[in-house]
């Protein structure tokens, strides 16, 4: 009896998921189809199909597995510790300053290969 239910379950969540993305279509092509009409009335006739769709999608499981998804995600970023004012204009500081000095250090090899290169093909010699 317990398999029926779930095998039923499993199948109207099948045809959800099925009717979900037939309605967003709809919502699209009757927004084309109804171009006589005020923008407006097909801006909120589109808007309350796409709420409808996600009304049907959410009482799914993929739906509610991914509203939990949300909802943890949002405790986790509660959680985070984020740096204070000082700890990130420090690192910004001294993210600047390694990439100043890394670049002047490649200027500074690029230049010297050049010369390198420039002696070698004689072309260094007057």
């Amino acid at each position: 009896m317990n398999a029926q239910a779930e095998q039923a379950g499993s199948i109207a969540d099948i045809v959800k998921l099925v009717v979900c993305p037939v309605l967003i279509v709809a919502g699209i092509v009757a927004f084309y189809q109804f171009a006589d009409f005020l923008m407006l009335y097909r801006i909120l006739g589109l808007v309350a199909i796409l709420c409808l769709t996600a009304f049907i999608f959410l009482t799914t499981e993929k739906g509610k597995a991914l509203a939990q998804f949300f909802v943890e995600s949002k405790q986790e970023v509660k959680r985070v510790v984020w740096p204070t004012r000082d700890e990130t204009i420090r690192t910004t500081l001294l993210v600047f300053g390694m990439v100043f000095i890394v670049g002047l250090i490649l200027w500074l090899l690029d230049m010297f290969l050049f010369w390198a290169v420039q002696l070698l093909m004689s072309q260094g010699i007057q």
